[in-house]
Order: structure tokens, then sequence, then C-alpha cells
């Protein structure tokens, strides 16, 4: 196979792209023109500079811009996909990607706890919640709360802490992130478009009455779509218990910890610097169910059509963009000093 300069891809490259930003996208609809763009379309049909190259490991091509030196990947749903596709991105010989700043750009569920609909939260820690023991939660002991063990741990939170030795818990560059954050602070964000009657149902959660806004938030990363009060509970507690007390749990999402593995791979290979790394998760749906129906009732409802789904999308481009075009347009500023709050 070969991109549209003729050259084979995977093969030698004279000339390799330099790559300013990378955005990292994942959930796209199959079917596009009924659901609206998903978040790979959203970025790429915007680009009006923007060429598509061939990437055959993942189901859309990649979208390059040579002159603001900019890359969009899209690399499907999970972490298992995420951790393949950036690596393979990373190893890609058309690209040169060892200053590159990477943006993971995704709509994600919200702790109602903590964050409303449509909101943007900026992540300085992100927390597998996959890499664990478990026991069925019908044979828990009646003195846990949960059946999720830490690996090396034989109950649910024990102290200390195990040594995270199987990246269960990653922190990205907090000045990068408070720098992000204070850049898009005042960004205006799409109404959820949700009725008043229905976010009446999430009265004991008082940020769930509250406009969208711009925040920092921490992301809990898993590869099984996750809802209910019971589950939102452990996530707070696991995100809190990896983060030694640090992190506070405000998004669900999947690929996470798959990016940021392989983003530390690259790293350790020259190929990548993962303190340039950014994420930016929208809520698009809330973890838990409303008032008036179980966690299974409200599950059911957001399998095929996500409560805020098309404002998260709308705000994610809306607050990235103004990160990806702060950096891509003054790269001589950014080329080899991280930006950082004054």
């Amino acid at each position: 196979m070969t991109d549209v300069d003729g050259q084979e891809v995977g093969g030698p490259v004279s000339d390799p792209i330099p790559i300013r930003m990378v955005v990292v996208t994942m959930y796209e609809p199959a079917d596009g023109t009924s659901v609206g763009p998903g978040e790979y379309r959203i970025w790429a049909d915007r680009q009006p500079s923007g060429e598509s190259l061939p990437f055959p490991v993942s189901d859309h091509p990649i979208c390059v811009d040579r002159e603001r030196g900019l890359v969009i990947v899209n690399v499907g749903v999970g972490t298992a996909s995420a951790a393949g596709t950036i690596m393979a991105l990373g190893l890609d010989p058309r690209f040169d990607l060892t200053r590159s700043y990477w943006l993971v750009a995704g709509i994600a569920g919200g702790n109602p706890h903590v964050v409303p609909l449509g909101s943007a939260c900026w992540a300085e820690w992100a927390v597998d919640g996959d890499l664990a023991h478990q026991i069925d939660g019908r044979e828990i002991p009646a003195d846990w709360t949960t059946g999720f063990v830490p690996m090396h741990r034989s109950r649910p939170f024990e102290q200390p802490r195990p040594a995270d030795v199987f990246g269960n818990v990653y922190r990205l560059n907090p000045a990068l992130v408070e720098w992000a954050f204070r850049l898009t602070a005042d960004a205006r964000l799409p109404t959820p478009g949700v009725p008043e009657y229905w976010l009446a149902k999430f009265e004991r959660y008082p940020a769930a009455k509250n406009p969208p806004t711009v925040r920092k938030g921490d992301t809990l990363s898993t590869s099984t779509f996750w809802h209910g009060t019971r589950m939102n509970d452990w996530a707070a507690d696991w995100v809190r218990y990896w983060t030694d007390g640090a992190g506070v749990f405000a998004t669900s999402a999947m690929e996470d910890a798959g990016t940021l593995s392989a983003l530390t791979a690259l790293a350790a290979a020259g190929r990548a610097d993962r303190e340039r790394a950014l994420i930016l998760r929208t809520t698009s749906n809330f973890t838990v169910q409303p008032n008036d129906k179980t966690a299974a009732e409200s599950l059911a409802d957001e399998v095929d059509t996500l409560s805020a789904m098309h404002a998260s999308v709308e705000a994610c481009h809306t607050v990235g963009r103004i990160v990806v075009d702060e950096i891509t347009g003054n790269w001589d500023r950014y080329f080899d000093t991280l930006p950082a709050p004054p």
C-alpha cells in the first residue's frame, strides 16, 4: 500500500513529516449520517487543508495538515485498541513525533458529584480501572464496599498502596495541564440539550444542575462501560486510592490508560515525549442513574444514544482547538519550551 506521495506505508522514508500536535480521537459512530459526527470526524471534517494518509491499523485514515504540523488519528474504542494504534503511529516512519504534543480529545461519562453534562475536563491523573483482582459482587464479604482488589493486595483499598508496576496510574505534566486549563477556562460551551425535567431527576447531585464549564478533573480508564451509583462510588474511591488522595474522579472513559502506556513505551525508545501529553474529556452522560430508574434501566437508555452526545463532541472540539491553534500557530515558542502558567 502506498500513501499520497507514492511511498510504501511502513517502508523507508527519507524525509519524515515533522509533527507539532497529534489529536487522538476514539469513538466514531459507524453511521455518522444518522447520529452526527463523532470524535474523529468533527476534527477531520474541519481541517480544510488536511489530507488523508492510509493507516491500515485504524478504521479511519490519518488526517494530516502538513503546514500546521497536525495529525488527527482515530485509535478506536478500548484500552487495547488505543495502545496498539498509538504504538503503530509512534513507529510509523512517515512522521517525526519526537517533539509532538499529544491531545487526547474525547467524550466520557461524568461523575455528577463533580461535573455537569457537556463540561470539559482537563485531567492531571489517569487511573486504570482494569488492572485488579476481582470477585463477583454476590460473594464479597459483608464489610467490603466492592469486589475490586488492588493487585498484590487481599482486600479493597488495602494500605499501603502497592507500587505501580503495571501502569495503574499516570500523572500528566501538572504545569502543562494547568496551562491548558487557564488558556481555555473561558471557552463558551454548547448547552447539553437535555430537558430540565430530566436534570431534576439528579437533584441529589448539586453539580448536575449547573451549566457546562471548563475545569480540571481526573479520569478513570476502563474497557468496561460501567454504570450506577455503586460503581460510581467505587470509581471515586479507586481514583483517590491510586493517586494517594490527590486525584478527584470526574470522568469515566475507556482508552486513556492504553494511550499513555504506549506513549510511555515510545518515550523510552526516544520516539515521543510523554511530558507533552494532555487529556481532554467532555461529559456526554452521567455515570449514575436518575432517581426514578434502576442502574439497569438507566444503562439501557444510554446504550444507543448518550444524553449529551452532540454537545459533548462539539465542546471537545471547541476547547481542544484553542490549545491546538496556540501550539501549532506559535511553534517557535513551544518547540523547545513546554508551556506553563505564569
